[in-house]
């Protein structure tokens, strides 16, 4: 009798459960935070619409914001904890690009939060749902407010683009080079 191999690299070549887990909610967690981050200053800003949806969504982004931070702070724990599985062999420069757009995408995963928490501090608008105000990084300035709102959304747009170069690179390594990248932060055999 004989056997197929399964598809994908072995399971010591997978990343653990755990960070796999925070990979994926991190990606929802992200897309989320992009589509309400448009959404409500295109209703807010560019609209003139100050409702309870408006509202609404801002504090929603408030609240996820602060919940990515806190993730990814335990998604880098994990990672110095368990480690990661032996790379997969790739030329040099690959392996280099795909360093730093990993150590980039952590940055802006703590850097994005952080600015927004400071802006929101700035402005001042630190509630969230009526539920509870996020302790205040600064004191209110509503001048430097704008700068650091502005930061913080070309911060978003830089996220965008290595986010769009990392999922390229995933699908690359699914369709092009079928080497089993993909595989190991998707899970399975």
């Amino acid at each position: 009798m004989t056997t197929t191999p399964a598809a994908g690299p072995p399971a010591h070549l997978h990343y653990g459960a755990l960070a796999r887990t925070f990979h994926w909610v991190s990606v929802l967690a992200v897309a989320f935070m992009l589509v309400t981050g448009l959404t409500m200053t295109w209703r807010g800003n560019d609209l003139g619409i100050w409702d309870g949806l408006t509202n609404g969504l801002y504090s929603s982004h408030k609240l996820v914001g602060f919940l990515i931070l806190w993730l990814t702070l335990l998604r880098v724990l994990n990672r110095l904890i368990f480690g990661a599985p032996p790379p997969v062999p790739m030329p040099a420069l690959q392996k280099a690009v795909a360093g730093l757009t990993h150590v980039a995408l952590y940055g802006l995963l703590v850097l994005l939060p952080l600015l927004g928490w400071y802006a929101v501090s700035l402005f001042p608008a630190r509630t969230v749902f009526g539920w509870f105000d996020l302790p205040a990084l600064a004191a209110p300035d509503k001048v430097f407010y704008e700068t650091v709102a502005d930061w913080h959304a070309t911060a978003a747009f830089v996220l965008m683009g290595v986010a769009g170069l990392h999922i390229a690179a995933a699908f690359y390594h699914l369709i092009v080079k079928r080497d089993g990248v993909f595989q190991r932060m998707w899970g399975g055999r």
